[in-house]
């Protein structure tokens, strides 16, 4: 049986073939004709190659650009030739149903409409890479449609399946009918139906799910490949199916963000979930919207907000499997860049949107700071005064430069704080300090706790960092310009950190003499004792599948 290992050998061997034909001939006509051939065949097995089929630029409404067409064409031509004479000779149906509301089926042609009609077919999950879509416009101007672009022969990413699955399920719970098909409708649809019905269906496995299946589509087959892939995916809990989405939304958070992206937030998750809303206020805080969603037996719970919402529903879903969504709407967002990247600064919406639907999740550390829940840090001297002088007036006003502002006021001041300092239980120090931090995550933007670099969010461990106090204000300057090196590079040089320290531990004490304001993830409280210990993989978060930053 064929896999993308073996296909990919044929396409290159063709191409080769192909490309010795153009260099051997003498007619010019030929030579142009054998080129196209061998750069279509060439860019083919390079798709194989590296497992891209993004190659064919195949978009959400099933379409591909006429400027990537054309290369395509005779490729296309030799698999359109393929195909019709596969299905005429086919000991099965162009579509058949498979389950209640389900249908397989190959590559869909115009001739297909009359079936698709008559069976009330609403919904089409199109997953080939290579080819156009049906115009399904066709059928209905209300028809639901998605492309999960996957090759031949091979396997969707755990991103695409968890996409698709849950797409299914929400079209399935809302009463379509829905098809899935690929070329021939006897690989990738199958697989991807497969993985649908054995996380629909708890105790089913896949080869009784495949048994099934056959037993009503003949040629209906996996690949050894493809199988053993997909129950790996299963077997270790990477493929779900989230049926119920509660969205709590801070709708003032970031001077009102939502007000301009909420229909197509909403819009969005719909097309996956079943989604609830529910909005924070005065008198309706993130933990109890949270409890209330929690209590609802909500699959996961999306924070939309800033780092100050996200710290309040993920205080209520800590030490539990419900799932953390967020979308960040806040000024600062530090959370979400250290998990999701850089490009959450730029497209923050559209990037968590699609963190959320394809459903990769990985467990990360927490810690608790005196009964409150810690996510990123909490922060004495510079830290807290920066926050505390970014007030929400200044924040509407200027944004992040807000915190650059009070953090700039903070460092003039250079008020110095004297306090007991314990790590694990050992010996305790006497510190002076202008600045401590005790981070679980911290982007580079923190710079105050970029002691050793960006803090791990999964080693089990809090980074300490504290500048010492010095009387001269351009000593914390320089002091600062290093632990932004520090962030920006991953590397801490001894030799270089003049007033600058760094240690890890699991639980860390802090004492004052008087009361002492300090910073938990932007909020402000105040205690003369602190006791911080790190909760090691307490928290399941949504994040990009491809994460190098945690």
């Amino acid at each position: 049986m064929l896999t993308r290992i073996h296909i990919k050998y044929y396409y290159t061997v063709g191409a080769l073939l192909a490309l010795c034909l153009c260099v051997a001939l003498p007619y010019v006509l030929l030579k142009l004709v054998f080129a196209w051939i061998a750069l279509s065949l060439g860019l083919v097995s390079s798709a194989y190659w590296f497992n891209s089929a993004g190659i064919f630029r195949k978009s959400q409404d099933g379409s591909i650009p006429w400027y990537i067409s054309w290369s395509f064409i005779p490729f296309l031509m030799g698999s359109q030739l393929y195909n019709t004479w596969a299905r005429k000779n086919d000991k099965v149906p162009a579509i058949q149903k498979i389950d209640k509301q389900l249908y397989l089926a190959c590559r869909l042609f115009p001739s297909d409409i009359d079936r698709l009609k008559h069976e009330n077919i609403d919904a089409i999950l199109d997953v080939t890479a290579e080819f156009d879509a049906l115009e399904w416009t066709l059928l209905d101007e209300n028809i639901a449609y998605l492309n999960i672009p996957v090759l031949d022969h091979s396997v969707p990413t755990v991103a695409q399946l968890n996409q698709a699955i849950n797409w299914l399920h929400n079209q399935v719970s809302s009463g379509k009918n829905v098809v899935v098909h690929c070329a021939l409708g006897r690989g990738r649809s199958v697989l991807v139906l497969a993985a649908y019905l054995v996380c629909r269906e708890q105790g089913r496995d896949f080869s009784d799910v495949l048994k099934s299946i056959n037993s009503i589509r003949q040629t209906a087959r996996l690949n050894k490949w493809q199988l053993a892939a997909v129950e790996k995916m299963h077997s270790q809990n990477q493929i779900n199916i989230h049926k119920r989405a509660w969205l709590i939304v801070n709708p003032v958070s970031g001077g009102g963000k939502w007000h301009d992206e909420a229909d197509h937030i909403i819009q969005t998750l719909a097309d996956y979930f079943q989604l609830e809303v529910l909005y924070t206020a005065k008198d309706k805080s993130g933990v109890q919207l949270a409890e209330h969603a929690k209590s609802k037996g909500a699959d996961i719970i999306i924070a939309c907000g800033g780092d100050g919402t996200v710290n309040e529903v993920a205080s209520v879903i800590v030490d539990s499997d419900i799932y953390l969504g967020i979308i960040p709407m806040g000024t600062t967002n530090a959370l979400s860049h250290t998990l999701f990247g850089a490009t959450s600064k730029f497209i923050p919406v559209s990037q968590a949107l699609n963190i959320l639907i394809q459903g990769h999740a990985k467990r990360i550390d927490t810690a608790m700071c005196n009964d409150q829940l810690m996510l990123l840090l909490v922060g004495l001297g510079f830290e807290q005064k920066m926050i505390e002088k970014a007030d929400r007036d200044r924040k509407n006003e200027l944004g992040q430069l807000a915190y650059l502002n009070g953090l700039w006021e903070a460092i003039d001041e250079n008020q110095s704080l004297s306090m007991r300092l314990q790590l694990d239980g050992g010996d305790i120090q006497v510190i002076n300090t202008t600045s401590l931090v005790v981070a679980n995550a911290a982007p580079f933007t923190s710079v105050l706790a970029q002691g050793n670099g960006e803090p791990n969010i999964t080693d089990g461990l809090l980074d300490i960092t504290w500048i010492e106090a010095s009387e001269v204000s351009q000593q914390q300057l320089l002091s600062m310009t290093e632990l932004l090196f520090a962030g920006l590079t991953g590397v801490r040089e001894e030799e270089q950190q003049s007033g600058i320290h760094h240690l890890q531990a699991k639980t860390i004490y802090l004492n004052t003499d008087s009361s002492c304001k300090y910073v938990i993830d932007g909020e402000l409280f105040e205690s003369e004792d602190l006791c911080i210990k790190v909760k090691p993989k307490s928290l399941n978060v949504l994040l990009p599948e491809a994460n190098k930053h945690i």
